[in-house]
C-alpha cells in the first residue's frame, strides 16, 4: 500500500518567523503585515501574481498574470471563457504545486463588473481546498 506523507515546510514551525507578507499592503501601523504560513504565502503569491501586470516588475519583466488587460473588453461570453482559460494556464505554469479545483468567472454587465473565484488545492502540503476572489470593477 502506497503511503504519501504530506510535506510541511519547516518555515510553518517557527511560528515568531514571517513566511511572506500578506495582501492588501496597507496596515494601520505603517508596517507590512506578516503571514507566518506557506498556505497563506501561496495564496498572497497568487494573487500578486495575477494583480500585476508583464513588465510592471523592474528586475523580472515576465512576472504578472496580466488580469487587467481584460479590464475594457467588453463583458461576453467568450470573454469570460478566455479569462478563465487564461488563469487555468498561467495556474499550471507558475504554481506547479497548486491544483486548481475550479475557475468561477462571472460577468454582471449591469455593473460592469468581473467577479473572479478560484478554488484551489496544495496536496503535498494537504491542503484540500483554498479560494480567492479578485473583483475588476
Amino acid at each position: 500500500m502506497a503511503f504519501r506523507p504530506i510535506k510541511i515546510p519547516t518555515t510553518d514551525f517557527l511560528l515568531a518567523q514571517g513566511v511572506g507578507v500578506d495582501i492588501p499592503f496597507s496596515y494601520d501601523r505603517g508596517v507590512f503585515r506578516s503571514n507566518y504560513t506557506s498556505r497563506e504565502a501561496i495564496k498572497n503569491n497568487i494573487i500578486n501574481y495575477f494583480l500585476t501586470e508583464p513588465g510592471e516588475r523592474l528586475d523580472n519583466p515576465n512576472f504578472g498574470g496580466g488580469l487587467r488587460s481584460f479590464i475594457f473588453e467588453q463583458i461576453s461570453t467568450g470573454t469570460l471563457d478566455g479569462i478563465e482559460e487564461d488563469i487555468s494556464i498561467k495556474m499550471s505554469t507558475q504554481f506547479p504545486q497548486v491544483r486548481v479545483n475550479s475557475i468561477e468567472v462571472l460577468g454582471i454587465e449591469d455593473y460592469n463588473t468581473i467577479r473572479i473565484i478560484v478554488k484551489y488545492s496544495i496536496p503535498q502540503q494537504g491542503v484540500l481546498e483554498e479560494e480567492f476572489e479578485i473583483n475588476f470593477e
